[in-house]
């Protein structure tokens, strides 16, 4: 098998991913309408019962996600409002889907979250509101506290963003700096009835942690936030006015975010429609359709990239060595998400990162391909998704003048790739479940 033909088949089988997680069909395969009935993961909704029926809601799906209501009960939708990231649209005849930034926040978003809190305070209690929640919504639906100004909240972002902190973590910080996060969106929409469509871009799908869980309850305190911001050794750099809020929080003279049990949420439906999973049994499915003896590894990866990657190295290098844990041709898959600690001063992202640290390990190794990419079609503050890496990548690197162990030093992964011409584009997927990576040895 050549070098070709395994990256061939690494794009064929990232395909087979991420068309397994396409929003549309992942909400029509949890939502139906028979006549006048809508049913939501087996629980009825009679929609003659309702006097208004608005949409809202917001992440990377949210354009795919809405369009699939639209579909299945345009007829009823009375108004909707949706903020997307900048170029993840739809056209839509009852939803406006509004623009905005990731993953830092912009002005536009902040707009939208506006418009999406005065469409839901206008609900009533004979009114349905169906809210539409994918990863980026927590960049993508900022809405601070009093007292905080967007851009304090970017520079925080941005800090959480660079330290290596876990998407978890990030969003405890931003559910306490938010008026729209952890749960605070249920209190706006009440007593109106309120059901939320997730698609999952976090490791366990933990509803409170999947765009900041503006619709359920938190798990998350004060406390939390200050543990955190203190051991990513970034309390001293964030704004004085963010810092006085939470020490705030902690002393109990600002409100904690809404908590299991509180009477918002007895409307409320929450309901997970597409996840990380599906898209790596698809794509290992993909992998035994097309002659590879596929295994999944897991799809609850985490950890600092260059770890996470020299354990992939591993593993294909004992396929070759013993042909385990499966023979070859193989193709190992594995999804989740990792984090960078960010020390240098170049471009990329972790995916892309996660190729330049497995492409030394693997440097030298034949038959050996090795492909990362964020199903959101982006990685970091790039238009690539990921990237893809062989044992050849090192040389070829070298031959254009490339060191890259110290491309990898300097975070610089975007602009190693690019050179290679081997970065991995799909432009705009309109769906969020985290990476997917593979690992192909060939026979």
């Amino acid at each position: 098998m050549t070098i070709l033909k395994l990256r061939q088949d690494a794009s064929t089988i990232f395909k087979a991913g991420l068309k397994a997680v396409d929003p549309k069909v992942s909400v029509k395969s949890y939502v139906k309408r028979e006549n006048k009935t809508l049913i939501v993961d087996k629980r009825k909704y009679d929609l003659d019962q309702f006097d208004k029926i608005y949409v809202i809601g917001g992440g990377k799906a949210g354009a795919s996600m809405a369009a699939a209501i639209e579909e299945l009960i345009g007829d009823h939708i009375t108004e909707g409002f949706v903020n997307v990231k900048y170029g993840y649209t739809a056209r839509l005849e009852k939803i406006k889907i509004h623009e905005a930034d990731h993953p830092v926040p912009d002005d536009a978003g902040r707009e939208g979250a506006e418009k999406i809190v005065r469409l839901a305070e206008s609900a009533e209690e004979r009114d349905l509101i169906i809210c539409v929640i994918s990863g980026g919504g927590s960049a993508l639906l900022p809405l601070p506290v009093q007292g905080i100004s967007l851009s304090e909240k970017q520079e925080v972002t941005k800090e959480l963003l660079a330290c290596g902190a876990s998407i978890n973590e990030i969003n405890a910080v931003r559910k306490h700096m938010s008026r729209f996060k952890g749960g605070q969106l249920a209190r706006f929409t009440y007593p109106a009835t309120l059901i939320t469509l997730i698609l999952s871009d976090v490791i366990g799908s933990y509803l409170d942690v999947i765009a900041s869980g503006p619709t359920v309850p938190d798990s998350s305190t004060f406390s939390d936030v200050l543990e955190i911001l203190k051991r990513y050794k970034i309390w001293n750099k964030i704004p004085d006015t963010v810092r006085n809020h939470f020490e705030k929080g902690i002393k109990g003279n600002i409100p904690e975010t809404p908590k299991a049990g509180e009477s918002i949420f007895s409307k409320t439906q929450n309901v997970i429609v597409g996840s990380n999973i599906q898209a790596v049994m698809a794509g290992a499915e993909k992998a035994r359709e097309i002659g590879y003896h596929s295994m999944i590894l897991s799809s609850f990866v985490e950890g600092e990239t260059k770890d996470v990657a020299r354990v992939h190295a591993a593993v294909a290098k004992e396929i070759l060595q013993s042909g385990n844990p499966v023979p070859a041709p193989a193709c190992v898959v594995s999804g989740g998400e990792t984090t960078v600690a960010i020390h240098g001063k170049g471009k990329g992202g972790r995916n892309q990162e996660f190729c330049l640290a497995s492409s030394i390990d693997i440097a030298g190794l034949e038959s050996v391909v090795i492909l990362s990419g964020g199903t959101d079609g982006t990685d970091g503050p790039t238009d690539a998704a990921g990237a893809i890496c062989d044992g050849e990548t090192v040389e070829r690197a070298v031959e254009k003048g490339m060191n890259a162990s110290n491309y990898l030093c300097n975070n610089n992964s975007y602009v190693f790739f690019e050179n290679l011409n081997d970065l991995l584009i799909t432009g705009p997927t309109n769906t969020n479940v985290m990476d997917l990576r593979l690992v192909l040895v060939g026979t």
